[in-house]
This record gives structure tokens, C-alpha cells and sequence, in this order.
């Protein structure tokens, strides 16, 4: 059974309405999504499935999705603030999704296979689809047994600004024990700094891996994400801002022992547009990859 992407694209709407421009980045107008899904095709994925939110679902099919037509199977499941169990209910006023984790939760219904999980506007490269989608084939589905591609740190820097990353603790037989988040990394010479707190910056080795929420899980998470949001609710879910996130979900499992996660390490380098000033970087590194045959110039061309 071929493993299935799921794609977190909930964030990609407008809260006035309508779907926010896909920006192209590619020679042939190429969103980053186009490369997380023609990679994640050669790296032996078998469907796609988007987690959006309702009120944009039309003009995602057309923006988006229509483009995967005929090439790989495509499912939708939606993110709604009010997807919680009982007897829990969303805070009045309360706007904010849910963060990550229920992002996730909400393509229970799709999902029976060994799985991936990315953010719709990274960009991830071939290496990391390749791995996951080996880790996933081998992987046993009844097990808690879950693998996170890690990047360095110094190949997801910004030269525009800070930008906050998960910091990995890795044993050494290559599994994550657990993940720091730091909010204000940028580059200090020959390390990276936290500058969190600036008079007591925190040093941190270029090559530490970092995670960027590209994972590998079995079916088996959905029951612990079932389990852990009630738990989550119950202690923050009358917050207006509280967010719960997939590492926190790992982190808590591991802890726990009941279960691993093998960190996949890569050196490709990880691109995203944290700064408007990073989109022409990201332009310019996505025309080397074409130019080196890594890409073909348009990824899904038109029927």
C-alpha cells in the first residue's frame, strides 16, 4: 500500500474570503505546493489529500487541485474550529485555528495507510519526500513507530530577519528525544543565535537538526490525537489564542515511551517566505534546481 500525503493548507484562505494568492515561484508559474506534490509522486506517494477550510473549497479545486487531475488520486478534508468532541465548545469570539495538531485530526476520515504531514507553502525538496516515502513503505501501519525528516539548522536560516524553528535533541542511534522551539534564531558568524532574550543570546551549532512539520506517521496517531485534544481542551481550550501543535503531540508520546520517532536526516536545503524579501532567494534557488535537471521546467503540464 502506497503511503498518502496530507498537505495542511487550511492556512492558505483569506478570514475576508477567497483563497489567497498561490505565488508563483516556479519558470512556469510553479506554486511551492507543485513541488511538495510532483516530489512527493516520484518519492512513491499514492494520493493527496488537502486539509483546507470550507469557505474556500470551490476555488482551491479550481486553483489548485485541478491541476493534480489524472496524475494522482486527490481528497479534501476540512479544518472547522468546531470539529472538537463533546462536551467541549469554542470559546465565544474565538477565531484562531487550532493549530497543527487538529489541522492533522481533521483528515481522520481519509487516512488509513502510513502517512506524511507538511505545510502547503514549504518547500521541502526531493530528498525529504524520498525518505519519508521509503520510511512509510516499510513502516509497520499497527505501530507507533513515526519518523521526522531534519533539517540543518543553517539550511533554513533567513538573511531577511529571525525566524523561529524546533530545535532536535537526537540520541545517538538517530531517534528524536524531544524538541526545543527557539522564536528568534538568525545567523552570528559560524553558529546561529536565540535572541530571545538579547542580553543572554543562546548559541546554537549550524548543523543541529531542526524540525520544519514534515513528518511520518502510521494510522495509529489519530487515536492519540483523539485522546490528546480532549486533554488539550480540557486545560487551554477556553483560551482565545491557545494553539496545539503535532510536535507537542510527539514530544508528549515519547516521553511517555509509547512511542519513537527516527529522525530522517537531509541536507537539503528547506524554503519558505517567512520575509517578503526571501521570495526572490527562493525564486532564484528554484531556477537553479530546473537548470540542474533536478525539475523539468513546468511540473504538470496542461491536458
Amino acid at each position: 500500500m502506497k503511503p498518502t500525503l496530507v498537505v495542511l493548507a487550511a492556512g492558505m484562505g483569506s478570514r475576508y474570503g477567497g483563497l489567497k494568492q498561490v505565488d508563483p515561484v516556479g519558470p512556469s508559474g510553479e506554486a511551492i505546493l507543485d513541488y511538495s506534490v510532483f516530489d512527493a509522486i516520484r518519492g512513491g506517494f499514492g494520493k493527496i489529500v488537502f486539509v483546507i477550510r470550507k469557505d474556500f473549497e470551490a476555488e482551491f479545486r479550481e486553483k489548485v487541485g485541478a491541476k493534480y487531475a489524472g496524475v494522482v488520486p486527490v481528497e479534501y478534508c476540512f479544518q472547522d474550529l468546531a470539529d472538537i468532541p463533546a462536551p467541549f465548545a469554542v470559546p465565544e469570539g474565538r477565531t484562531k485555528p487550532w493549530g497543527t495538531a487538529h489541522a492533522t485530526r481533521a483528515a481522520r476520515g481519509a487516512v488509513r495507510e502510513p502517512f506524511a504531514v507538511i505545510n502547503a507553502d514549504d518547500f521541502y525538496g526531493r530528498d525529504a519526500m524520498a525518505k519519508l516515502g521509503a520510511f512509510l513503505a516499510a513502516v509497520e501501519p499497527d505501530s507507533l513507530h513515526f519518523g521526522m525528516v531534519g533539517y540543518k539548522l543553517e539550511l533554513t536560516l533567513s538573511e531577511n530577519g529571525s525566524v523561529a524553528r524546533g530545535i532536535c535533541r537526537v540520541s545517538p542511534d538517530g531517534r528524536l528525544e524531544g524538541v526545543t522551539e527557539m522564536t528568534k534564531l538568525v545567523r552570528a558568524g559560524c553558529v546561529a543565535e536565540n535572541r530571545e532574550d538579547e542580553a543572554r543570546p543562546v548559541q546554537v551549532p549550524l548543523d543541529a537538526r531542526v524540525s520544519m512539520n514534515c513528518w511520518g506517521f502510521t494510522p495509529r496517531l489519530f487515536e492519540e490525537l483523539e485522546a490528546r485534544f480532549s486533554a488539550f481542551l480540557a486545560a487551554r481550550g477556553g483560551e482565545m489564542k491557545s494553539e496545539w501543535y503535532i510536535p507537542f503531540v510527539v514530544d508528549e508520546l515519547i516521553k511517555e515511551g509509547k512511542a519513537d520517532c527516527a529522525v530522517l536526516p537531509t541536507d537539503s536545503s528547506w524554503f519558505g517566505v517567512t520575509y517578503r524579501e526571501d521570495k526572490p532567494y527562493v525564486m532564484a534557488e528554484i531556477k537553479k534546481l530546473v537548470d540542474a535537471g533536478e525539475y523539468p521546467a513546468t511540473l504538470f503540464p496542461k491536458a
